[in-house]
């Protein structure tokens, strides 16, 4: 009986503190798509040509392409946020192949719909590695209290621009 009572304990001790950990999670990205700077090109009759740059949630784009091998992210209700990104690299023009230098940070945007808050860590950023690598382990500022339509985006600390967004994790009960 009192082996049986000290293995529910541990139980509860081990399994309880785990499920709360979860539950104070606020998102998780799980691969990251890099940016392409045009979404959208349009001929008109008359030859006029109309270019719609690729504008997330009032971010603007990098000016060239940019790719992402794996992106993983976890935003806490408290805001801290840990990022781990890899390969993140020009996918275009002269240096395509390379990160030449760029520091990045993070930006969560949790709102559909104007007006965005930008929740951003250290704007200062981190350097990539020359293959693209980056660790983000920081706090958003503002902290976000709920977020109803999480955004990542990893952008460029010089321009401010958007290299590449994380792909939104959906727990499902598999």
């Amino acid at each position: 009986m009192v082996k049986k009572i000290l293995a529910y304990m541990l139980f509860l001790g081990v399994i309880c503190p785990l499920s709360a950990a979860a539950q104070d999670t606020l998102a998780r990205f799980e691969g990251g798509i890099g940016v392409i700077p045009v979404s959208n090109v349009a001929v008109a009759a008359d030859g006029t040509v109309t270019v719609a740059r690729n504008v997330v949630r009032g971010v603007n784009p990098a000016g060239q392409i940019w790719v992402i091998d794996k992106l993983d992210a976890e935003v806490k209700t408290n805001g801290h946020i840990t990022v781990d990104g890899r390969g993140l690299i020009l996918g275009g023009g002269n240096n395509a192949g390379r990160a030449t230098g760029q520091r990045v940070f993070a930006t969560l945007i949790c709102e559909a719909a104007t007006p965005f808050t930008e929740r951003n860590t250290d704007l200062a950023g981190v350097l990539l590695a020359p293959n693209g690598d980056f660790k983000i382990d920081d706090r958003l500022s503002p902290a976000p209290f709920d977020c109803a339509s999480p955004m990542l985006l990893i952008r460029n600390a010089a321009g401010l621009a958007w290299f590449a967004a994380g792909i939104l994790k959906q727990d499902r009960d598999d």
